[in-house]
């Protein structure tokens, strides 16, 4: 075989070779500034979904103003809001061909790791009023004390009445925060033991208040200050907090990162930045073949059990009111062919190559920061345990797809294979029978109170669905 010349090596390795590269250094000058626009808008949806409810809320809003409509209202056409109990909704475009034949849904989940309340958390010690919390998803327990908490959530009443909660998030509101030991102390307490004993769940109380009632009398007048307020601000009384839904999230705005405000830090990006990428791209579909879904479920760090959970069949009941706005019978089976025939996205992020930690990695198959959008053949754990593992015949066709319309992209797993892992709700929609793969950005902090994006991912992110919503039926 002849000896290659340089010109020629680089040629047979533009045409055989594959070397991601850096979205940013893929786009043009109009793209890069539709990127720092994004992330504008990127950061105020941060901003606004705070909480699975506030997320929904900001979705519809957004729907709405697109012109989004409920089904079986006088003036739905072919672009369907469906909300369910609050903290799941799906938005939809009817496609020309009939959903019996097949759907295109992205999914993601609006949940993120925080700080739940016990059915019975106000209490005082030393005279001062407390929280008692309980951790949701996995978190690092450390790294939500000593920082600005707020507070945001629902307090049903018992005469049916339900009052929104939003603490400490407003600049003019106070924050909340969980207390720590001072390093002159925690020696014993904390230094010599495990990361996972040193800081225990039973001692992350919220500090709510220090100032009691007006009275000469004994009893736990701070505790008793707090109740008051809450009844003059909200109508509500102590048994009322057994049926409260509030959350204890990071407080403050999400942040540009860096001097060239590239990256954008903030709280629950895992998997916020998937919702938003994933709304963003059905806005602006119109007569596409196949009927488009974004879809938006709840409970997926804890396991995505309960009624609003991929695990519920709130699934199924979408697909026959799809069915039923296009005129077709919603059948058992017009909705079990129809997910049969889907093609799905389950969009979740995965975790970028950290260089300060390159042990974890397996930098070969590590998502890198700013390359594009992820696209993650399986997940799970170990010999991949609770993964869905794609086809790859569908693999083939979504990387045309992108490819054809120029989207950014890596493939990537997430850590070397017995470093842990990790799963999505995948596996929950592949049970249908319907083709499916996870995508989405990568992130630095990935469940931390600061999670870490690159613009240029989300940007890839809203377009590799774009992408895949246009794309045709072959």
């Amino acid at each position: 075989m002849a000896k290659l010349s340089k010109k020629q090596l680089a040629s047979l390795q533009k045409k055989l070779a594959r070397r991601p590269k850096p979205a940013w250094d893929q786009a043009g000058p109009a793209v890069r500034e539709e990127i720092m626009s994004l992330g504008e808008d990127y950061k105020e949806f941060l901003d606004q979904a705070k909480t699975e409810r506030m997320a929904v809320q900001a979705v519809a809003k957004m729907a709405r103003r697109a012109g989004f409509k409920t089904p079986g209202s006088k003036t739905a056409g072919r672009k369907l809001l469906v909300p369910y109990k609050d903290k799941v909704i799906a938005l939809a475009v009817l496609g020309r061909r009939k959903p019996s034949a097949g759907l295109r849904i992205i999914g993601a989940h609006s949940d993120a790791p925080r700080l739940d309340l016990k059915m019975h958390p106000l209490y005082e010690d030393q005279e001062l009023a407390f929280l008692k919390t309980h951790y949701y998803g996995g978190i690092k327990k450390y790294q939500w004390l000593a920082r600005p908490l707020a507070i945001h959530g629902v307090i049903c009443r018992a005469d049916g009445q339900t009052v929104q909660v939003h603490l400490g998030d407003d600049p003019a509101d106070p924050v909340f925060t969980l207390l720590d030991l001072l390093p002159h102390l925690s020696r014993k307490s904390q230094g010599q033991k495990k990361v996972s004993v040193a800081f225990e769940a039973e001692r992350m109380n919220l500090l709510l208040a220090g100032l009691p009632v007006d009275s000469d009398q004994k009893g736990e007048k701070v505790k008793l200050a707090v109740l008051q307020y809450l009844n003059r601000k909200y109508g509500v009384v102590e048994a009322d907090l057994i049926s409260a839904e509030l959350e204890i999230v990071p407080a403050g705005p999400a942040r540009d990162v860096g001097l060239d405000r590239c990256m954008v830090g903030g709280y629950g990006q895992d998997d916020r930045a998937c919702c938003f990428s994933a709304v963003r791209a059905i806005l602006g579909v119109k007569n596409p073949a196949v009927t488009c879904v974004s879809l938006l479920v709840d409970k997926e760090e804890i396991g995505s059990d309960g009624s609003t959970g991929a695990k519920s069949r709130f699934l199924e009941q979408l697909t026959a009111t799809l069915l039923e706005a296009a005129g077709e019978k919603a059948s058992y089976l017009n909705v079990t062919r129809a997910l049969a025939e889907t093609r799905a996205i389950s969009a979740d992020v995965n975790a970028a190559f950290d260089p300060d930690f390159p042990e974890v990695h397996e930098k070969r198959n590590a998502a890198y920061l700013g390359y594009g959008v992820t696209l993650t053949k399986y997940t799970g754990s170990g010999g991949k345990y609770g993964a869905s593992d794609a086809n790859p015949e569908y693999l083939a066709w979504l990387r045309k797809v992108w490819d054809r319309a120029k989207v950014p992209w890596q493939a990537a797993g997430m850590g070397k294979i017995d470093e842990g892992g990790g799963g999505t709700i995948a596996k929950l929609l592949a049970v249908y029978g319907m083709e499916i793969v996870d995508a989405g950005p990568a992130l630095f902090n990935m469940h931390s109170p600061f999670e870490i994006s690159h613009k240029a991912d989300i940007h890839a992110t809203v377009k590799a669905f774009e992408a895949f919503f246009a794309a045709g039926l072959k």
